[in-house]
């Protein structure tokens, strides 16, 4: 399910539910909105709960739920507080579309900028396939690229669509975690700056889960695995087993977010107080609001960062144009100068 998607659902059922409606008419209602495998999946409830399923039992048998919805779906079953769950759920997604949004606003600009720059290049080769000198020839290649005229163009664009194919297959591989790729994480953690920005919006999420989770009541052991989950990093999700093991063994929550050894200890030590003050659903709420104000911080960086590098991209194309015409126009008028070799043909 999409954020959108998953932000829209929970909030109608909570306030539906919240309101007194039956469960199965806000269900059926549902079931008319959104894409065809939203309705699908939303007829897929509709159908288990006329037969007296429970509302979470079915969420968990189709993937199209996340995980963290089922969960904490699951717990408002078993406490009586289902619409408070869904709502609190709703304002999670909503802080998740509003980060992606920020986001992809920050580099709208400059990834305007790097279209133009590829336009300007794409009519320049078109250009000079289609001009030609006053003897009839071709236009001299300002550019050195060797292309010209629409082919010329198509060329141009299937260098930019396996260039731009090799990044988004690495940020694929990088998500689906091929060959344990995430494992590196680690390392981009160190580097300054952008790593530290990285791990705050990471932390952020983890922040949010775990205040949804224990302040619905879940146990540390899911509420932690829970947490890990919503990163979307199998470099996280690692750590669960052994927070398992730790709670198991009578550890405290911040002795067992510390046992998974992925997180960074400024974050362990405020876990670590709020325990010590028995107030461990509040803090994590308090440290979520903190994470928020250190995760738009942090998008402002990285989109900075982003700016800097499709801004030095597109400058530096620019540069080699104004270079390469200026080498061609000069060595066109250098040629006269040149001196007259007797047994060079004509």
């Amino acid at each position: 399910m999409k954020l959108e998607a998953a932000a829209k659902f929970t909030y109608r059922l909570g306030t539906g539910l919240g309101a007194g409606a039956d469960l199965v008419r806000l269900l059926q209602s549902e079931s008319s909105l959104g894409s065809t495998r939203h309705r699908a999946a939303i007829w897929h409830l509709v159908h288990g709960t006329k037969e007296g399923a429970s509302l979470s039992d079915l969420m968990q048998s189709n993937s199209y739920f996340p995980r963290l919805m089922t969960s904490i779906v699951r717990v408002g079953e078993e406490t009586g507080k289902i619409e408070e769950a869904l709502l609190t759920l709703s304002k999670h997604y909503e802080h998740q579309i509003e980060t992606r949004r920020s986001f992809i606003s920050s580099i709208t600009w400059p990834a305007l900028q790097l279209v133009a720059g590829i336009m300007i290049i794409s009519i320049m080769i078109y250009l000079l396939g289609v001009l030609t000198t006053g003897s009839g020839g071709q236009m001299t290649d300002m550019l050195g690229l060797g292309l010209r005229g629409s082919a010329g163009v198509l060329k141009f664009w299937l260098y930019l669509a396996i260039f731009f194919g090799v990044i988004a297959a690495l940020i694929f591989a990088f998500a689906r975690n091929l060959g344990g790729v995430q494992n590196l994480i680690p390392i981009i953690y160190r580097i300054p700056i952008f790593g530290s920005s990285l791990q705050t919006l990471t932390i952020r999420r983890l922040c949010w889960t775990l205040s949804i989770a224990l302040g619905a009541g879940i146990d540390p052991i899911r509420a932690i695995t829970l947490g890990l989950d919503s990163t979307d990093n199998d470099y996280y999700r690692d750590g669960a087993e052994k927070s398992k093991k730790a709670i198991r063994g009578g550890a405290s929550l911040s002795e067992a977010l510390r046992a998974t050894e992925v997180l960074p200890a400024d974050f362990i030590q405020r876990v670590d107080i709020a325990e010590f003050a028995g107030v461990d659903a509040e803090s994590f709420a308090h440290l979520s609001k903190e994470y928020d104000e250190r995760a738009k911080q942090a998008i402002k960086i990285l989109s900075g960062i982003a700016t800097g590098v499709v801004r030095i991209v597109v400058m530096g194309v620019l540069i080699f144009m104004i270079f390469r015409i200026a080498s061609s126009v000069f060595g066109f008028y250098q040629i006269p100068n040149e001196p007259i070799d007797p047994h060079r043909p004509f």
